[in-house]
């Protein structure tokens, strides 16, 4: 006998919706009434689980940042090459177009709640730092030359392309823009582009046979 799947909860329910609502229109533009409607339950049940649309963000926020944690674990000095970072890069645009919503109206949303300002700063210092081990574990396997400073400047750039590629790619667009919105592929392009001039022999020549896939 098949085991029967468990109902989701409202809760759960809740969280569903909101989330599609928030990255197709944006948290701000989204309110708990609209949630309500879209969901055909009342109000008063929607605030029995959430006092409030902040709190429901926060909740959002806090699943995004339990999926790309892992991603930031210590590598120690194991030495990487171009295809670490790549994976790297692929699986963390993967979880930020999923939450994307939380990058669409960053700046806002973070002023908005001191707490989700400081822990999404920490997750920002998190990648930066992470970067900087790619970079660390790719020099020392002679893929990569660059001094420290260097890696630092990179690794800044890198976290910020990261967090605001998909505004600008959203906001950029014409009708006519036949590729697909939320495109890893395109998004790790323009953050290893960065890398290119640190790069020596092949690992040079494989970001260059990367990118032309991409394009």
């Amino acid at each position: 006998m098949a085991e029967r799947k468990r109902p989701r909860r409202t809760r759960e329910r809740i969280l569903e919706t909101s989330l599609d609502l928030f990255n197709r229109h944006g948290a701000p533009r989204v309110t708990t009434a609209n949630i309500a409607d879209e969901m055909e339950i009342s109000p008063g049940n929607l605030y029995y689980h959430f006092d409030n649309k902040e709190e429901i963000v926060f909740e959002l926020y806090t699943l995004f940042e339990t999926g790309v944690l892992p991603l930031y674990a210590e590598r120690g000095d194991r030495r990487l090459d171009v295809d670490d970072l790549w994976l790297w890069l692929h699986l963390l645009f993967e979880w930020m177009w999923k939450y994307r919503f939380l990058y669409r109206d960053l700046d806002q949303l973070t002023s908005q709640d001191e707490k989700l300002g400081a822990r999404f700063g920490a997750l920002l210092r998190k990648c930066a730092a992470t970067v900087i081990q790619l970079c660390h574990g790719m020099v020392q396997a002679g893929a990569m030359r660059a001094s420290d400073r260097e890696i630092e400047a990179l690794a800044q750039n890198a976290a910020l392309v990261a967090a605001y590629w998909s505004s600008y790619d959203r906001v950029r667009r014409v009708p006519t823009d036949a590729r697909p919105e939320g495109d890893a592929g395109r998004a790790c392009y323009q953050v290893l582009t960065l890398f290119g001039p640190y790069l020596d022999g092949d690992a040079r020549a494989y970001l260059d046979r990367l990118a032309a896939d991409y394009l």
